[in-house]
């Protein structure tokens, strides 16, 4: 939307991506003139993998029990539109799903991953600060991660802050897109746009 050891991982040199946000898309660099890449690590067990959001820190964290599989930046709502808190589960997948109400239908929502009514973890735009309608926007980096990592029924925890904060959140790559410039609509609008970022979605450890 326009308007260390094991954690070395969350911040390595790769091509340049592109992603969109609820409304438009753009060019996600790191906003200091360095590509953006996030590793995830396969689950032993997928049915103990647990999502993890820190509003106040923008920071999502998929946990298979204590093992951190990945860590990355989110984009959550705004004041008066605030993503909401407490125990989820994912509900729905959809890795083609697009906007499908005014303003810009149409418009991509890659890796759809909803755990409320109208809620989701997507690919979008990521600002430093606070600003969806309530969603949870991802680089694509990070959403197409997300979305291999989770299945229906994925517990979904969401506070102001996680205990994972303390530990994590300072290592993680932070992002700002907020004055990135759209793609071309040609693009938003084609089938290509779902197309996985390179390399392995997860990875061994």
């Amino acid at each position: 939307m326009r308007n260390v050891s094991r954690l070395a991982f969350l911040a390595v040199p790769v091509a340049l991506s592109l992603l969109t946000g609820c409304e438009t898309g753009g060019v996600l660099t790191s906003g200091r003139g360095r590509a953006y890449h996030v590793v995830a690590y396969k689950p032993h067990d997928p049915s103990n993998v647990r999502v993890k959001l820190s509003t106040g820190s923008q920071t999502v964290y998929v946990m298979e029990g204590d093992r951190l599989l990945m860590a990355a930046q989110a984009n959550v709502g705004r004041a008066g539109a605030g993503t909401p808190t407490g125990h989820f589960s994912i509900i729905n997948k959809d890795k083609t799903k697009r906007r499908v109400s005014e303003p810009d239908a149409g418009y991509p929502m890659a890796y759809w991953c909803e755990f409320a009514p109208a809620y989701g973890f997507h690919e979008g735009f990521v600002w430093s600060s606070p600003r969806t309608h309530g969603c949870v926007r991802l680089h694509r980096e990070a959403a197409a991660r997300l979305y291999a990592l989770v299945r229906i029924g994925t517990p979904v925890d969401i506070a102001s802050s996680e205990p994972e904060d303390a530990k994590y959140a300072s290592t993680v790559m932070r992002i700002d897109q907020s004055k990135d410039p759209d793609p071309p609509r040609s693009l938003l609008m084609s089938p290509a746009w779902f197309k996985d970022p390179p390399g392995p979605l997860l990875v061994d450890q």
